[in-house]
């Protein structure tokens, strides 16, 4: 069991994750989004290159892919191969960036923070590389408005998040954003399909708040303990 179910997120759940996030839905919603990136842009959770074919090349001067699975670094070869900005590949989670504090302009995240395991922590290491004035942009799913659709949520959430690779339906995201220190500049919302349960889309832009701090990464606390 243990074999079919490695077997299952090496080589076939990548493929599911290609194609479920390449739908058109998802496509409306990045077109949205992703445009807005500016000046050295990192994106969280690049996937197989989705967002290669919405990112202005006259508006990103440096563009970095953050993404942990290598299988999914493999799926993403054809985008970057044809995409008209250049990609830094990094092998990493969103919970760990390997990057300097302050150090990019925008963050883009779509349909990331479902499946990060530590969503909170995700986003703080974001508002630390973040620079001042940085965004962060991003669409995703999770917690619907209606009771009723929570409850559904909160039933098929355990079976969901063993077949779709750790993602999850009902995280709060608009409250997530906010409780890491984030002000929320623009918020839209709805659903995007008749698949409730899975289809409450958030999309919006949000800004480390004023008279917050972003948090010390690990690597900056420890070469300031050895000064």
């Amino acid at each position: 069991m243990a074999s079919a179910r490695s077997l299952y997120e090496r080589h076939l759940l990548p493929h599911l994750v290609h194609v479920v996030c390449g739908s058109t839905r998802a496509a409306e919603q990045r077109r949205l989004v992703v445009p807005r990136a500016t000046g050295e842009v990192l994106e969280i959770g690049f996937g197989s290159g989705h967002n290669l074919a919405f990112y202005r090349p006259e508006a990103v001067t440096r563009l970095i892919g953050l993404e942990p699975s290598e299988a999914m670094w493999d799926l993403a070869q054809p985008a970057i191969a044809r995409a008209a900005v250049t990609v830094e590949t990094v092998v990493a989670s969103a919970e760990e960036i390997p990057l300097a504090d302050a150090s990019v302009d925008s963050v883009v995240s779509t349909y990331t923070l479902c499946t990060v395991p530590e969503a909170s922590r995700a986003l703080a290491e974001v508002k630390r590389v973040l620079r001042p004035g940085g965004r962060l942009l991003f669409c995703e799913h999770g917690e619907a408005p209606d009771a009723t659709v929570r409850r559904w949520q909160q039933r098929l959430d355990p079976l969901w998040t063993r077949a779709a690779g750790g993602c999850h339906l009902g995280r709060p995201i608009a409250a997530l954003v906010a409780a890491a220190g984030f002000a929320l500049d623009e918020l839209e919302t709805a659903y995007l399909s008749a698949l409730r349960p899975a289809a409450f889309n958030y999309r919006g832009v949000a800004r480390p708040a004023e008279g917050t701090k972003a948090p010390v990464s690990a690597a900056t606390a420890s070469r300031r303990s050895r000064r």
